[in-house]
């Protein structure tokens, strides 16, 4: 079904229109959201989603609203896991919590416009050869087969990747934060902050990641515009799903295993699309081979599957319970030494409540979830710290009494 340049105009102002809401209302006065906030604003985009989606399927017909939702569900799913390495970036330039929201926000902007331009090059280059197919296919499967390595930490979307490297050499940089400003004043000479290098670093990895998102969603559909959309509407609301998640993320152990599975399911429907259309001289003398092709309801259904399986897995499972106690820990422990990373008192002593409850589960752990926990010593270390700086924040009066060791 071809979509009227009046549709891609009005849906294109409604999605901007979004962003600058979001910006002037919510992101423009620094603040850390409360989980309230957090809840109340990722259900309403939530909400708009699933509403221009049965839009799409009332105006579109049930296969166009059949593919929107699955590339919807499986884009929302992989932004949830880039959320990881947002926040590991977050982490590494100790950005303070207030200001931690305009680098999401720019991050879901940079992220709309350079998937955009992939998406553009996409269908161009997907109705001129029809042999993309099996490339976006093996990138699936390559990426897929990545997600299940041991040890995969991710670094090559870490914070101290090429981008930011380069940018550290060329550019002067100050040492410290200026609020959420991107240039500030060190000795009457005019500098660029880390929330520069912080912004750097998202765009950086964005790019990234649309590597592996572009080719999954046009392995559910052709279709330009719900492509555009579908991507589009799963960037919105990142940013709030990011406040209402934080301190679950570590939770959903078995996360890379169910987006590994279905990157890779969407990988075989590729590869058995491009069998379908094939056109290369080498296979099969250059004819369509008569192969199944896996149909978009079912292709939902399985993505539904296995979510609900990772999920629920992750939640119920006492080693990811202990795995999130153990990661949140040392998060908070680390947050909590820097003392320039947060000014606000009252921030300070909510991370500390968190440690010292997440401490005190930790100790309740079975030995053998404890025995696996890794560089014990430096996590101790790291615990003392804590407790002594907190112990002296309390002797000036900046703090609460409480015993984290």
């Amino acid at each position: 079904m071809l979509v009227s340049p009046m549709i891609w105009g009005l849906t294109i102002v409604f999605i901007v229109g979004l962003l600058l809401f979001d910006f002037f209302f919510h992101v423009r006065q620094a603040h850390v959201p409360t989980l309230r906030e957090a809840a109340i604003w990722s259900a309403i985009y939530v909400g708009i989603a699933v509403l221009f989606g049965i839009g799409v399927w009332a105006l579109g017909g049930g296969q166009m609203g059949t593919e929107y939702f699955a590339g919807y569900i499986t884009e929302k799913a992989l932004s949830v896991d880039n959320l990881f390495v947002f926040l590991i970036i977050m982490a590494s330039f100790k950005v303070p919590r207030a200001d931690q929201q305009k680098v999401l926000l720019f991050g879901i902007v940079f992220a709309l416009i350079a998937r955009t331009g992939f998406i553009l090059v996409g269908a161009a280059a997907i109705n001129r050869w029809s042999w993309v197919f099996y490339l976006f296919g093996l990138i699936l499967l390559v990426t897929a087969g990545n997600m299940l390595k041991p040890n995969d930490s991710g670094d090559e979307h870490g914070a101290d990747n090429i981008m930011i490297r380069l940018a550290r050499k060329l550019f002067k940089t100050s040492e410290h934060y200026d609020g959420d400003k991107l240039f500030t004043v060190v000795d009457g000479k005019k500098v660029m902050t880390p929330m520069l290098l912080v912004m750097a670093a998202i765009g950086g990895t964005d790019i990234l990641f649309a590597l592996d998102s572009i080719p999954a969603i046009f392995g559910l559909t052709q279709n330009t515009f719900i492509v555009f959309t579908a991507t589009a509407f799963s960037l919105l609301g990142l940013r709030q799903l990011y406040f209402l998640i934080d301190g679950l993320l570590d939770r959903l152990i078995y996360l890379s295993y169910g987006l590994a599975a279905i990157l890779a399911f969407i990988g075989v429907k590729l590869v058995l699309h491009a069998l379908h259309e094939n056109t290369l001289w080498f296979i099969n003398d250059g004819q369509p081979v008569n192969v199944v092709e896996i149909s978009t309801g079912f292709s939902l259904t399985v993505i539904l599957g296995v979510l609900l399986v990772t999920v629920v897995g992750s939640l119920l499972s006492p080693k990811g319970k202990a795995h999130t106690a153990v990661n949140n820990a040392r998060m908070h422990a680390q947050q909590y030494v820097d003392l320039d990373w947060e000014s606000d008192q009252q921030v300070r002593e909510r991370i500390y409540a968190r440690l010292t409850k997440e401490k005190a589960a930790i100790e309740l752990l079975e030995p053998k979830y404890r025995d696996e926990i890794r560089d014990q010593r430096e996590l101790r270390e790291l615990f003392q710290r804590a407790q002594e700086i907190h112990d002296q924040r309390v002797e000036q009066g900046h703090g609460s009494s409480g015993a984290l060791l």
